[in-house]
């Protein structure tokens, strides 16, 4: 026996220490670092996007394929719902104009 450890099982212990170091991340930080946050977050994803497409173009329909086309979507929804809730945060802190009185109401 050479004591060896299985590839599978040194990946699937950086995918648990990643979840856990992502979630004390995202749930730690202050309203006022979010957008900043999601612009980095969306700009991982999009490299996650390119890594994706690069497994879902394989030349066989293998797992990795099928993983890859789903990272794809999964991904693409992330960079959408970011780049919303980026906008809908920074919509908050523009200036809102007065409203020009109606004409029947009495100043």
């Amino acid at each position: 026996m050479t004591g060896a450890v299985d590839p599978t099982l040194i990946n699937l212990i950086i995918f648990v220490l990643a979840v856990f170091v992502g979630y004390h991340v995202v749930w730690n930080v202050t309203p006022a670092l979010h957008t900043p946050l999601m612009s980095v977050t969306n700009a991982i994803s999009s490299v996650i996007i390119v890594g994706a497409i690069l497994a879902a173009g394989a030349q066989t329909a293998d797992f990795g394929a099928i993983s890859g086309a789903v990272a794809v979507g999964l991904a693409a929804i992330n960079v959408v719902g970011g780049f919303m809730v980026t906008q809908r945060m920074l919509e908050m802190f523009k200036k809102k104009t007065p409203k020009a009185p109606r004409q029947g109401d009495q100043a």
